[in-house]
């Protein structure tokens, strides 16, 4: 649950960072700095695992799936920058979008990973759609 936490605290201070970027700077070099500090920790780690020795075999499907993330976060954050340019709340824009990308994930696990229903579950989706529409209608 600490990397979840970790996980969770860092995408809300993407959101903000975003957010006060937007308009500050065209769209396209706010989305190339992420791409560079991003590249550049990902490039750091990696060296740092191969002079430790651990870096093992990596398969066509890990790979091809890796470029999904990169082109994925890719997406959200030129999408963020246009919904914050155009004068989006954080307020609503932030929770839409990880509710909605919530629920969507979460329907990939049931749906391809036969990951289990269970009525919590079933309640915890209902309440996010809610959640959603809750924040977007205000």
């Amino acid at each position: 649950m600490f990397y979840a936490g970790a996980a969770a605290a860092a995408l809300a201070a993407a959101d903000v960072f975003v957010k006060i970027a937007a308009g500050k700077l065209p769209n396209s070099l706010g989305t190339l700095i992420y791409g560079t500090v991003a590249f550049a920790v990902g490039l750091t780690w990696f060296l740092v695992d191969r002079a430790r020795g651990g870096i093992g075999q990596a398969s066509a499907s890990g790979i091809v799936s890796a470029l999904g993330v990169g082109v994925a976060f890719s997406a959200v954050t030129v999408a963020l920058y246009g919904a914050f340019r155009a004068g989006a709340p954080l307020s609503v824009t932030s929770p839409l979008v990880r509710l909605s990308g919530l629920i969507v994930a979460s329907m990939f696990g049931v749906l391809i990973w036969n990951e289990p229903v269970t009525p919590r579950y079933v309640l915890g989706l209902c309440l996010a759609g809610l959640g959603v529409y809750f924040i977007v209608t205000r």
